[in-house]
Formats: C-alpha cells, sequence, structure tokens
C-alpha cells in the first residue's frame, strides 16, 4: 500500500469549523424577508426561532445584545425583515442565520422607504428654507385640504372661528388613507392653485399610524407641495409625527389646530392692538392740531402787523410799470422783426430759386442716365460670371455624372454615399439614386 497517497482525513469538528468560515466569508450582511415560527426565549436572554417561507425554513439566532433593540414582540405568525449573517453552529453542525437586527416587514419598509425619499428630496434642495413661501400675516381666504369626515377638519373650522371669525374658508375634500389618497391630495393642489381664491392653503390629518399617514409621504404629493404657488402649512398628525410633507410645507404644525392658531392671528389681540393704535393716533392728532393752532396764531399776528393791503398798492403799481414797459418792449420787437423780414424776402428775390430748380433738375437727369449706364454694365459683368460658375458646377456636379448612366447608392434616411461594400450587410435596404428617380433594393449578397 502506498502511504504516500493516503487520503487527508478530517476531524467532524474541523469540517464544521472550516465549513462555518466559508459560510461567513461567502455571504455579507444581507436582508431576509420570512414568517417566526418556533419563537423560543430561554433563561439567557437569547432568542431563537425558525423563519420560513411557502417552500422553506430556517433557523435563527438573535443574541441578548441585539434583541433587547427590538420595537416589537416577536411572535410565531409575524412577518419580519432581518438583516443577518449566514452562519453555522458547529456543535450540531446546523445552519444556521445571526440575526444583527430585526423588524416587522412592512413598517420596517415603510421607514426605509421614507428615509430614502427624504434624502433624495433633501438632496435635491426641496427642504431648504431658501424656496419655502412667506406666510401671509393677514389671510383673505384659507384653503383646507383634508378630509371632510374627519375630525381635523371640525378642529380647524373652530379654532379659525375663534381666532379670526368672518375669514371665508374653502374646503378642498380629499382622501387622507389608502391608495387613492395620493391622487386626491395632489388633485386638491392643483385644484386650488387654479382657483386663485385662497392666500393660504391648510393640509392637514389626524394622527395614525406610520400606514395610516403614508400618503402624506409620497412622491407625488411632495412635489406637488413644492410646485404650489400658495403657501401650505401643514398639520399632519400628532406632535411626534413627522411627513416627508412636512419638510417640504412652507410652515409646519404639530397638530391640525396647530396650524389653523400659525395660520390666523388672534382677533381679540387684533382687537386690544387696534384700540391702543387708535388711542395713540388720537393723541398725535390733538398734538397735531394744538401746534397748528399755535402756528395759525402767530401767522395772523404778523399778518395783521405788516398791513397788506399797502403791499398790495406796490404791488399793483409796479404791475402797472412792468405793463407799460412791455407794450413798448413790444413794439421795438415788431419793428425789427419786420425790418429783417423785408430784407430776407429782397434776398429771396435775388437769389432766383427756379433757376436754380431748373438747373438742378437738369444735373439730377444727367446722374440719373449714368446710374442707369452702370449698373446695366455691372448686371452684364456679374450674369456673365454667373453663367461661367454654372457651367463650372455642371461639369463637376454629381448629377451629370448619373446623366452618363452612373448612379450613387446611399443609406435610406442619409445622405453620404456607400463608398465601401464592407459597410453593407446582405438583407439590408439601400437606396439607389438615378439621373430620375431613385430605387430603393436590398442587399442580397456583398463581395468585398
Amino acid at each position: 500500500m502506498d502511504t504516500t497517497s493516503s487520503p487527508e482525513i478530517y476531524t467532524v469538528s474541523r469540517l464544521n469549523l472550516e465549513a462555518r468560515g466559508l459560510l461567513e466569508g461567502r455571504f455579507p450582511l444581507l436582508w431576509l424577508e420570512g414568517e417566526l415560527s418556533n419563537v423560543s426565549r430561554p433563561a439567557s436572554g437569547h432568542l431563537y426561532f425558525t423563519l420560513k417561507d411557502e417552500y422553506a425554513q430556517i433557523r435563527a439566532a438573535m443574541f441578548k445584545n441585539r434583541n433587547a433593540l427590538l420595537r416589537f414582540t416577536p411572535k410565531a405568525g409575524i412577518q419580519v425583515l432581518a438583516r443577518c449573517r449566514v452562519s453555522l453552529y458547529e456543535a450540531r453542525g446546523d445552519f444556521q442565520l445571526i440575526i444583527e437586527h430585526m423588524e416587522e416587514a412592512g413598517e420596517g419598509m415603510l421607514r426605509r422607504a421614507f428615509e430614502a425619499l427624504k434624502q433624495k428630496l433633501l438632496d435635491e434642495g426641496l427642504f431648504d428654507d431658501a424656496r419655502k413661501r412667506p406666510i401671509p400675516s393677514y389671510p383673505t381666504a384659507i384653503g383646507v385640504i383634508t378630509s371632510p369626515s374627519g375630525a381635523a377638519l371640525q378642529d380647524v373650522l373652530n379654532v379659525l372661528a375663534r381666532r379670526y371669525p368672518g375669514l371665508p374658508v374653502y374646503v378642498y375634500p380629499v382622501n387622507v388613507q389608502g391608495k387613492e389618497a395620493a391622487p386626491s391630495i395632489v388633485a386638491a393642489l392643483r385644484k386650488a392653485n387654479l382657483d386663485k381664491i385662497c392666500d393660504l392653503l391648510l393640509l392637514v390629518r389626524g394622527g395614525g399610524s406610520i400606514e395610516d399617514l403614508w400618503a402624506f409621504n409620497e412622491e407625488s404629493v411632495a412635489r406637488a407641495i413644492a410646485s404650489s404657488k400658495l403657501p401650505i402649512i401643514s398639520g399632519i398628525g400628532h406632535e411626534t409625527d413627522f411627513t416627508i410633507a412636512d419638510f417640504v410645507a412652507d410652515l409646519r404644525a404639530p397638530t391640525p389646530s396647530a396650524a389653523s392658531e400659525l395660520a390666523t392671528p388672534d382677533a381679540n389681540q387684533l382687537r386690544y392692538r387696534l384700540a391702543n393704535e387708535l388711542q395713540a393716533l388720537k393723541r398725535i392728532i390733538e398734538n397735531r392740531l394744538a401746534t397748528l393752532r399755535q402756528k395759525l396764531e402767530t401767522l395772523q399776528s404778523r399778518l395783521d402787523r405788516q398791513h397788506p393791503e399797502r403791499h398790495l398798492e406796490q404791488i399793483t403799481q409796479r404791475l402797472d410799470e412792468l405793463e407799460t414797459r412791455l407794450q413798448h418792449a413790444g413794439i421795438r420787437l415788431i419793428e425789427k422783426k419786420s425790418t429783417r423780414l423785408q430784407t430776407l424776402r429782397a434776398r429771396i428775390w435775388a437769389q432766383a430759386p427756379s433757376h436754380r430748380l431748373s438747373v438742378q433738375h437738369a444735373r439730377l437727369e444727367h446722374l440719373r442716365s449714368a446710374l442707369i449706364r452702370h449698373a446695366e454694365g455691372a448686371i452684364q459683368q456679374k450674369h456673365q460670371q454667373l453663367v461661367t460658375l454654372a457651367r463650372t458646377l455642371e461639369a463637376v456636379s454629381p448629377l451629370a455624372t448619373l446623366q452618363r448612366g452612373y448612379a450613387l447608392a446611399l443609406k435610406p434616411n442619409s445622405l453620404t454615399p456607400i463608398s465601401n461594400a464592407a459597410d453593407l450587410q446582405a438583407g439590408e435596404l439601400i437606396e439607389v439614386r438615378l439621373a430620375r428617380g431613385r430605387v430603393l433594393c436590398q442587399v442580397n449578397k456583398v463581395e468585398t
């Protein structure tokens, strides 16, 4: 027997150890979805269970330091999403998973989708304060986008009636939960912008789970809010609830009632402020009237002392003097202009404009004849050049070549001629242009 070629013998523990190393090295951390079964938690605090689907199952372990962070109680039948390592339990040779993190499948997927969309819109700048519209201090009409049957609408209407009675409120009814919620919210936002009857919108809904509020985490709703020309205050859920709509909105309120308070001033405070400002205005007017009254009395006293009638007499005399001087100056100016007019008239007659006009007319006729002769010569010269160029162009034109029986091959819808058979393939369509017309051909064989 040749002992040099005898096979290497493994122990069971060595085989399991190396198999474990291969599994853990081959598979990185991965996400796995399945249903819990056979859940047990011994005194050690570790958690052991089986993950299964319709066709297979696998054992799993989640150690105490990890399962202490769970946000739910693992029970058989719950669908979960787990982040895990593939491993092997050496003592029994069992293929198993080591769970690092686990969450209920539905909520976990929604939260990851929420975070992914939040980061995407953040990178695009939809959350930036610079793009947010200012909230009007004194709105003339408010639009409320919410469910017509929800408690949020009544809370909003009650607060608005208490704080700012008489303010027109327009309700845009929408679904706030379910598959139709996001499209109806987007449609309501667009309609409110097209109506142009409000200068502020409230987007509100009562509290609920992340699934209940998911319509307000849809990308279509976020982009509709961002593209709105009307400022929007969001009041969705409770104070601890945050949605994508809250980040995109121009102002976020913790509740629907708080959104109503942020949207309107307090009428009682306005009345108090108005009363104070009215009293201050009264005092200003009274002080101003007193100052003007004192100034009027001072001016009246000065007017009485200066005898305005005497001043009026002096002004009248001065006016008569200026009127006389003006009349004399006018007469002298008319005489001067009359003399100048007679001189100019004599010079005009001396220049004989009718004769000068006749001379200029004759010169114009001469210039016109010269211009016609020059233009005709230039046209003749250019025509001769055009004929020469046309003959040259015709000599080198590909159309002249076609007239001699040649043809031009082109690829369909292309102006580039085909000069190499290697550029074609059997079955390909080509266009052949003749001196008159064109032919669409199919290549049967290519020889290079």
